[in-house]
């Protein structure tokens, strides 16, 4: 084994898109998934708008006894494992079960299954709470599921840093295929948009209050004013370079480089961590800031949040000085599926040669001098890509993806 971290494997569920060619078709194309949310009527929120998955049926991909034991997010994580699994040509059934491991990131756990619970725990008693709540709920749920449905028993965990643990949880496989698992599942999948998710997301204060679904997540723009809620994210399917090549895979690129740092106190005086996890990423992939062709962006859409990375980018990059996409303007912020499908989409970006565009943005801000990749996606080489993601609470995360030595 090499101890070098290749992905071999992707599978997306995403407000945009089921399936990594479904999503990044659209994506590319500048088809966004935000709309009104149609679950429920969502005309007493401050904004009734978010990135929901619609066409995806889970008793299509899902056993009729499983269905009940799991939440919506488990739902989606399991069918994008699959997906993952075969698009790398994986078997599980034929390697063995303690070589492959899986690590995926949580930001909320099954919200609407606990809600669900919640509500018959009021309405009708105790009795009639499910078993299933002890377990659906929680933020490890979905490393198990997948776990069990397709007989991973190496190492395995999750990591909770709100948006930063979809990079963060790539780094943590890349750990152990260095360690010599063969085979790590990773990424990240959520879903919370139930009523009781949404009021939670409110509390923080950075949910877009814009209505129209052509402006309300609008980064770098001078007139941001928060984010729009989605759900979803992807799952990779992570290998070791020697173990992948011995079997014939098709390799999607390597993760060179993570780097990963906490904000300071707020009031401190001290400078926010993200250029430092910039730096630390780029450190760690021996590679120089004039490697980079573009940068997926975390793009929180407020003002300034915005400025920061800006600033961040600028300082490390100089003004103007590589592009920079935030396609998550058309799925919303997914959590901790946010870093996962970025990734995704950077690996993708670098299959095609093409940078997918940032929507809604006009009026860039003067202190954002980024060269934002806008409305219509850019055909561009892209070798080498950074993602950055930032999680509530201050957590900074950024992963180099490199691109085969073959392509």
């Amino acid at each position: 084994m090499t101890g070098t971290a290749v992905i071999t494997g992707l599978g997306v569920a995403a407000p945009n898109g089921l399936g990594s060619e479904a999503y990044w078709n659209a994506t590319v194309k500048g088809v966004s998934g935000i709309a009104r949310i149609t679950r429920y009527d969502p005309a007493g929120y401050p904004s009734p708008l978010a990135g929901e998955v619609l066409d995806f049926t889970p008793s299509e991909h899902l056993s009729g006894r499983l269905l009940p034991q799991t939440d919506w997010m488990t739902q989606l994580a399991l069918a994008a494992s699959d997906w993952a699994l075969a698009d790398a040509g994986v078997d599980p059934a034929q390697l063995p079960e303690f070589g492959m491991g899986v690590v995926t990131a949580s930001a909320s756990g099954g919200f609407e299954f606990a809600q669900k619970e919640l509500q018959k725990l009021w309405s009708q008693g105790p009795e009639y709470v499910s078993a299933y709540q002890s377990f659906a709920w929680f933020y490890a749920v979905n490393t198990g599921q997948i776990s069990i449905r397709h007989g991973m028993r190496g190492p395995s965990g999750v990591l909770v840093t709100d948006q930063a643990g979809g990079l963060d949880v790539l780094g943590h496989a890349r750990r152990h295929i260095r360690k010599g698992v063969p085979l790590v599942m990773t990424g990240g999948v959520d879903a919370s948009l139930s009523p009781w998710g949404l009021v939670s997301q409110n509390t923080t204060g950075a949910l877009t209050r814009n209505a129209d679904p052509e402006r309300a997540y609008a980064p770098f723009d001078a007139a941001a004013d928060g984010y729009v809620p989605g759900e979803g994210g992807a799952i990779l399917v992570m290998e070791d370079e020697a173990a992948a090549r011995e079997r014939g895979a098709r390799v999607y690129g390597s993760l060179a480089g993570y780097g990963a740092t906490f904000d300071p106190a707020p009031d401190s005086g001290r400078e926010p961590g993200l250029r430092r996890a910039v730096e630390l990423a780029l450190a760690d992939a021996d590679a120089t800031p004039a490697e980079i062709d573009v940068v997926f962006a975390d793009a929180a859409g407020l003002r300034e949040s915005d400025r920061i990375e800006a600033e961040a980018l600028a300082s490390v990059f100089g003004a103007r000085a590589v592009p920079v996409t935030a396609p998550k303007t058309m799925t919303g912020r997914l959590y901790s599926g946010a870093g996962s499908l970025d990734a995704a989409a950077a690996l993708l970006a670098m299959r095609d040669s093409v940078i997918p565009p940032t929507l809604h943005v006009v009026d860039q801000a003067a202190d954002c001098p980024l060269d934002l990749v806008r409305e219509t996606a850019r055909a561009l080489p892209v070798r080498t890509a950074l993602v950055i993601a930032r999680g509530h609470g201050g957590f900074n995360a950024a992963v180099v993806l490199k691109a085969p030595e073959s392509a």
